[in-house]
């Protein structure tokens, strides 16, 4: 991140100023000078910056007053104060208002002021990758063998090696539960942003009237219960990737924010006036036919093709019978370290069973049904660990061109709903598709008022 930071520099001696800036780029750091208080604040209400490097004495607003300034408003980025001997007390007593560090004028060692920097923009970054991780914990990927199991997916694990390591937007596409995160996960992790945050959102879980918010971030008093200023996941992943699950869910009238957004690169928060720079890797994905929500209206077709530089399709569990070994024993073993039980072997009739089943809810039912298999088990999964429905399947239809996927698709819905006592929430859960999803698959099979 260092070496792409955006620093302000504000100090009224034009030569010292000059010796600061002549130091500060031969870094590689993107330099904005200011000599005047009060027009440094204007130009943080306008855009934002990873550091504020300022004189403590300024004229039009000192230096202290300007953080105390941007701090009430938000806006503030670390800062660090330049000051006279004479005025080292001063700067000590500023640090306990949340000032970052000083340093004393004149500069006798320009290494001091590139060490000070090069700390506090490393902190800067460990501090925002620590708010990533906090709003959302992670889990580690899979072995490479285990994520990519089953001759079907060997095209995808092809296409990922392409891809990782260059800034192209990626589309991934694939039903609910194939394992999409993951591979967009992985994807960032082979990647030179690596280092960076990975950042992800559903945006089919957030309400349509607070995305914009999660999105691009707010001001303080941008919206009632917006008590103090936010920054959203494409802040949160800055110099990262943005990950944005379900993005067939994203209102149409955001979908022309975020097109404009990944034009630009640079955005607003919400209620905020002040241009902040995105340099944010975009990976996408879908369980939907956008091309066909493009033909509905329901998505844009500008914006389809700006994400969609390069698709990557996951095939469904079910086209992935050969991997489905392989990757019971490493789901079992998982769920057994994190329940606490000893399992030593999955039976045969398991791994049969399992190779009949249709698997509706592809690799999250298959996690789901192990976990509840784990815990029932004694030492060994066994048939009697089973769900009915897995251990006495339904014959299944052949799957062909000529629509017999629609009617197996038809037919879980109805069996989810029929077991939910037509509760719509708990049969998306249970299916591990969205509500909205759900509710649209309905409508295209004519069930949306039955």
């Amino acid at each position: 991140m260092t070496n792409q930071a955006t620093i302000l520099v504000i100090e009224d001696d034009p030569t010292f100023r000059s010796l600061l800036v002549a130091i500060l780029e031969d870094e590689g750091y993107g330099i904005v000078q200011e000599e005047d208080g009060k027009q440094a604040l204007i130009v943080l209400r306008r855009r934002s910056f990873d550091l504020v490097l300022s004189d403590l004495r300024l004229p039009g607003m000192e230096g202290l007053d300007l953080f105390r300034s941007a701090k009430a408003e938000g806006i503030a980025p670390p800062f660090i104060l330049l000051t006279a001997f004479g005025t080292v007390e001063e700067a000590v007593s500023a640090l306990k208002e949340g000032v970052t560090d000083f340093l004393t004028k004149p500069l006798k060692d320009p290494d001091a002021l590139r060490t000070l920097v090069r700390r506090t923009l490393e902190n800067r970054r460990r501090e925002l990758t620590l708010t990533v991780l906090r709003e959302r914990e992670t889990a580690g990927l899979p072995p490479e063998e285990v994520l990519f199991a089953g001759a079907a997916m060997a095209e995808a694990h092809r296409l990922i090696g392409n891809v990782a390591d260059t800034p192209a937007s990626v589309l991934i596409s694939g039903e609910s539960g194939t394992g999409k995160e993951l591979v967009a996960r992985m994807i960032h992790l082979a990647s030179r942003r690596r280092d960076a945050g990975f950042v992800a959102i559903n945006c089919a879980a957030i309400p349509e009237n607070l995305m914009e918010s999660e999105l691009f971030g707010h001001e303080k008093g941008a919206f009632t219960g917006a008590v103090q200023a936010r920054p959203g996941k494409f802040e949160l992943a800055a110099g990262g990737t943005l990950f944005l699950d379900e993005i067939g869910e994203l209102p149409v009238a955001l979908q022309a924010k975020l097109l404009r957004v990944l034009q630009e690169k640079a955005f607003e928060r919400l209620g905020g006036r002040r241009e902040i720079r995105a340099d944010v890797r975009i990976i996408a994905a879908t369980n939907r036919d956008l091309e066909a929500d493009i033909r509905e209206k329901r998505f844009r077709e500008d914006l389809y093709y700006r994400l969609n530089v390069f698709p990557i399709h996951l095939p469904p569990l079910r086209e992935r019978r050969d991997g489905l070994p392989i990757i019971t024993e490493y789901l079992a073993l998982r769920a057994a370290q994190q329940i606490g039980r000893a399992v030593s072997l999955v039976e045969s009739e398991v791994h049969a069973a399992f190779a009949d089943y249709g698997w509706p809810g592809n690799i999250r039912e298959l996690q789901n049904v192990i976990e509840r298999a784990v815990i029932l088990s004694s030492g060994r999964i066994t048939l009697s660990d089973l769900p009915e429905p897995i251990r006495r399947p339904a014959k299944q239809p052949s799957v062909t061109a000529d629509g017999r996927l629609q009617d197996l698709e038809r037919k879980a819905i109805l069996e989810a709903l029929a077991q939910c006592g037509g509760n719509r929430r708990l049969a998306a859960e249970r299916l591990g598709i969205s509500k909205r999803t759900l509710q649209y698959r309905l409508k295209g099979y004519g069930l949306a008022d039955s």
